[in-house]
């Protein structure tokens, strides 16, 4: 399974190119990744119009500090959990609050729970 669809990708290049332009800008994640056998997960919003490798959004590598930073999609193709398992898309997740919204509960809870 791709990690990112097309549409998606597309939603998250246009985020991207907005922030650039508008640093106030808070979207709406696009995309929930996560290991099915370890505790990482990602909510992520927006791709470097530069470098589409690099995405930004809500990191949780399972270790009680999830936080808002970049990520390249290529690092994440690679990590595999603890039975070995690739990351997967969550194919029902739909965002409802933007990202800053998300992060201070990730903060709170000291994990992603969505």
């Amino acid at each position: 399974m791709k990690l990112i669809t097309k549409a998606q990708r597309d939603r998250m290049l246009a985020n991207g190119i907005r922030n650039a332009e508008d640093p106030e800008f808070d979207p709406e994640p696009v995309v929930k990744l996560f290991t099915p056998d370890a505790a990482a997960t990602w909510l992520l919003s927006e791709l470097d119009p530069d470098d589409p490798d690099i995405a930004f959004g809500l990191c949780d590598l399972g270790l009680g500090c999830p936080e808002l930073g970049s990520v390249r999609i290529s690092e994440i193709e690679a990590v595999r959990g603890k039975l070995g398992l690739p990351v997967e898309r969550d194919l029902y997740f739909s965002a409802d609050r933007p990202l800053s919204s998300y992060a201070e509960q990730a903060r709170l809870d000291r994990c992603i729970k969505v």
